[in-house]
């Protein structure tokens, strides 16, 4: 018998109980479905069986960790689907390319998906869910799982295992097909009840629902111009050859990388010329505004696009727009109690407005420096006044919402949106999140800059991914040019550098199952030193060395 405790009741059960049956005993005392089960900052999946005394919470779909199972295992059913019902179809020609709000792209290379199939391909996935079919999970020995994946024509697996330093790998099956997935599944696909396959260019939409409402599907939105910079992503990354982990770590062992740092690098520093072109042939842009969410570069890329204006015969004259938030006593508070630096309301947009609308009538004006020390603005006699060729470039979160800066004509802002759109995929069926990578930036530039622990900013990136969903993404769109600060090397380079703040994360801490999460992401890369990096690219804001002031 096992002493279990949940929701402070303590019963014995017999050995051999598992997480499942637990949950269904307790289900009504959750308002969403328990997709997994935490013993301390431990997960489990729920077919697992209790092998001890101890404290069981449960975790739900509209838990993030909950959320990331659901994702996994409906697309583990789209592949099975895939496998039943187009054979003309190789598993490796599958891949989950990218998100985009809470729809997934997946392509199929080779094959334009037909309306036909989407429809025969989601009633396949309907009868998984109806038949609640179960989903198993086997630790195979590593040689024994290369051969497996061999033999299924998964060759991306293939190469990442090669470079696994663990023994074994999870491999899971569901009606006979098996696949590998980074990351937690739940029991069976009757737990997939929410969801929709869609056309979208040349491949098909997996619509799902979000964390905040996990029984309502949203009805997708196209973004085309998020879509096609996540596209030129992936042309970039087949110009280089580098589609997965695997392929990256293979040109690391083959001493390529120095020619991959500066391909990538020359590919950026192009793309930041053709923007710079574009604000010029306007004609009458007087601020660049560029926004976007937390660790995506702006700092860096303003300076550089400040560099490449500069040989067009501008003068840029980069300034940040968190120089004007409020003196803290007048900060608003979240629904915490704790000061919500992420909405406008934070920003004092009369201020700014009066400001720039000053300067675009020619005066000479005092701009403000915020001394995030004190919590209050400063004037260090920063004065700018506009010349004909002079241009001002603005960074900050809220640059693409009219409401920052409504007092300025619409022709004299140029609007660019920038983020770490990464088109590297752990493998074809496990796509690496942008928000993993911005959270690693963000934790390792922390540490260097501000001496604050992993822990710290683990523990506030809730609060920072939900400012982002509610003041940066909506206007995304509304951008007159995209910019992808994500470099295919980052990760093995800042892969260093993270490590030793996870690492310092320990067991009793809440944040340590993300931690562990995120340590087990970055041991697939084999790590790459910051010798052959340029002093001005995007990736010194964060691990340090950069020719800017970040």
């Amino acid at each position: 018998m096992h002493k279990i405790t949940i929701c402070g009741e303590t019963k014995e059960y017999e050995e051999g109980i598992t997480y499942l049956e637990l949950a269904k005993e307790y289900q009504d005392r959750y308002p969403e479905t328990i997709a997994l089960a935490a013993i301390g900052n431990r997960i489990q999946e729920l077919h697992k069986v209790v092998d001890r005394d101890c404290e069981v919470s449960f975790l739900t779909l509209a838990d993030s960790a909950g959320h990331k199972a659901y994702v996994r295992t409906a697309t583990m059913m789209l592949m099975k689907a895939v496998e039943d019902e187009l054979s003309d179809i190789r598993p490796d020609q599958v891949k989950v390319e990218f998100a985009i709000g809470n729809g997934y792209y997946i392509s199929m290379k080779g094959h334009l998906v037909t309306q036909v199939e989407i429809k025969s391909l989601e009633a396949a996935m309907r009868k998984m869910q109806q038949d609640a079919l179960p989903i198993e999970k086997r630790a195979v020995p590593k040689d024994e799982a290369i051969r497996l994946f061999e033999k299924t024509n998964m060759s991306d697996k293939v190469k990442l295992f090669r470079y696994r330093r663990s023994s074994s790998v999870n491999v899971y099956s569901l009606g006979g097909y098996q696949d590998y997935y980074f990351g937690y599944m739940l029991p069976n696909a009757g737990y997939v009840e929410y969801f929709e396959l869609l056309p979208y260019e040349q491949g098909v939409i997996l619509n799902l629902p979000g964390t905040q409402s996990p029984r309502e599907l949203t009805m997708f939105k196209p973004r085309k111009k998020l879509f096609a910079t996540l596209n030129q992503a992936n042309d970039w990354g087949n110009t280089l050859g580098i589609d997965t982990v695997g392929d990256l770590n293979d040109q690391i062992c083959m001493g390529n990388i120095s020619d991959l740092v500066l391909v990538q690098e020359a590919l950026q520093e192009r793309r930041i010329g053709e923007i710079a072109k574009d604000i010029v042939r306007r004609g009458d842009v007087k601020f660049v505004m560029i926004a976007g969410p937390s660790s995506s570069g702006k700092t860096s890329f303003s300076h550089r696009l400040s560099i490449q204006l500069r040989t067009l015969g501008l003068r840029p004259h980069p300034i940040a727009l968190d120089d004007y938030f409020k003196n803290r006593e007048f900060t608003p508070r979240d629904e915490h109690g704790n000061y919500n630096f992420e909405c406008l309301e934070a920003i004092d947009v009369e201020l700014f407005n009066s400001d720039m609308s000053r300067l675009l009538a020619g005066e000479k004006v005092e701009l403000p420096t915020f001394n995030f020390k004190t919590g209050s603005r400063e004037y260090r006699g920063n004065y700018k006044q506009l010349g004909k060729g002079d241009i001002l470039v603005l960074e900050g979160i809220h640059g693409l919402n009219d409401k920052m800066s409504y007092s300025l004509p619409n022709e004299s802002k140029y609007k660019i949106y920038i983020s770490a759109l990464t088109s590297l995929n752990i493998d074809e069926h496990n796509r690496i999140p942008t928000t993993d990578t911005r959270l690693l930036r963000r934790m390792v530039r922390d540490a260097r800059t501000r001496g604050a622990s992993a822990e710290r900013t683990i523990g506030m990136w809730y609060s920072v991914r939900k400012g982002e969903e509610e003041y940066i993404f909506p206007f995304q769109e509304n951008a007159d040019a995209f910019f992808n600060s994500a470099l295919i090397y980052e990760l093995a380079v800042i892969k260093q550098y993270a490590e030793p703040l996870l690492y310092s994360i320990t067991p009793d801490m809440p944040e340590y199952m993300e931690a562990k999460r995120l340590l087990k992401f970055l041991s697939y890369f084999l790590g790459v030193s910051t010798e052959n990096l340029p002093n001005n690219s995007i990736v010194r804001e964060f691990v340090g060395g950069s020719i800017f002031p970040v």
